[in-house]
């Protein structure tokens, strides 16, 4: 055999092995196919809340929300509330629910100060207090007749409250008796008669001083809606003409947005009286409630110091807000068994 020759015996041909520090061939294996992206997840878009329900009246009419407030005024929510009691005095009686549209409530009594700035703008009568000790700027402007009030509020674009919108104002939706609730009123709540004196014992200066006087407004802590001194300091004119009850005066102090007897016409054949409401500096604690109703005759006579605040409907509040700047400010302000007449 010749030696380098490749042995042909049976088998075929052979592959010589590689020599020493030879480089062996790897064959490449083909790198896999990539898998494929998962496709986004598109969250499931959030349900749009449900539109709150519109409240109605009983009367088909649709109770609008709170609106923009004016200065010095607060939001009472419209819808129903209860009006009276079945326990009080017999012109309180019965209790009812009532409804109301939305409207607004001064947050204060009117004050001196800015009843005599709207007298001196002619766009307001002459009147005041005929007691001393009343006149500081922020006391409760107090000796005007309930025209005048009417007067003052018109001119503000406002309008005297009703005797319902004063009502809910004071005692909020469930007819509780004070604007802090059914605990009886105190000094420490209101302005009233105590055992040591009118005006919770503070003497008003000069002649009389037993009489007491009016603190100035806010002195105590506010009520349902955030309203000052809807229970004492003065008692407060509203707009209806007097019913000696509710059950007398019947659909025209029922239903919705109730004005009264005659619906508030200027002249109530039968009707002499307006109404006074809140109690005062003068007088003990059961008159202090959101329920008791004192009629007066609507010129003041005889003479007695009563207060008032205005109220503002939806559309009178609108009307504010679009009042030009240099236009005159609103105010900030703010018989059955009725108290024997002795000025208060």
């Amino acid at each position: 055999m010749l030696t380098g020759c490749a042995d042909t015996r049976a088998g075929g041909p052979t592959v010589a092995e590689p020599g020493a520090g030879a480089t062996p061939v790897v064959a490449k294996l083909a790198a896999p196919a990539p898998e494929p992206e998962p496709a986004p997840t598109i969250a499931a878009a959030e349900p749009e809340p449900e539109p709150e329900p519109e409240l109605r009246a009983p009367d088909g009419t649709v109770i609008a929300p709170c609106e923009d407030v004016p200065k010095g005024m607060a939001c009472v929510p419209g819808g129903p509330f209860i009006r009276g009691t079945d326990d009080g005095p017999e012109n309180t009686r019965p209790a009812e629910t009532i409804w109301l549209q939305t409207y607004y409530m001064d947050l204060n009594e009117v004050t001196y100060a800015e009843y005599k700035a709207c007298q001196g703008e002619k766009r307001c009568g002459r009147a005041g207090p005929l007691y001393n000790d009343f006149s500081r700027p922020n006391q409760p402007m107090v000796g005007e007749d309930w025209y005048e009030a009417v007067q003052f509020c018109e001119a503000q674009g406002k309008h005297l409250p009703t005797e319902a919108e004063w009502e809910k104002a004071a005692r909020g939706p469930e007819g509780k008796l004070h604007p802090w609730g059914d605990e009886p009123a105190t000094c420490e709540r209101a302005i009233i008669m105590d055992a040591r004196g009118r005006s919770c014992g503070v003497k008003k200066r000069m002649e009389h001083p037993d009489k007491g006087r009016t603190f100035e407004i806010g002195s105590r802590p506010p009520g349902v809606y955030g309203l000052y001194d809807m229970s004492g300091n003065a008692w407060e004119w509203v707009a209806d003409w007097y019913s000696r009850d509710y059950e007398s005066c019947g659909d025209a102090c029922r239903g919705v947005n109730p004005r009264g007897p005659c619906d508030g016409a200027e002249t109530c054949k039968g009707h002499d009286e307006k109404l006074v409401r809140g109690g005062s500096w003068y007088w003990v604690a059961k008159y202090a409630t959101g329920a008791y109703r004192r009629p007066h005759y609507p010129g003041n006579d005889p003479f007695h110091h009563f207060g008032f605040r205005c109220a503002a409907s939806l559309e009178e509040a609108r009307a504010i807000a679009r009042a030009p700047a240099d236009a005159p400010a609103a105010t900030d302000g703010a018989s059955a068994g009725a108290p024997a007449a002795d000025g208060a």
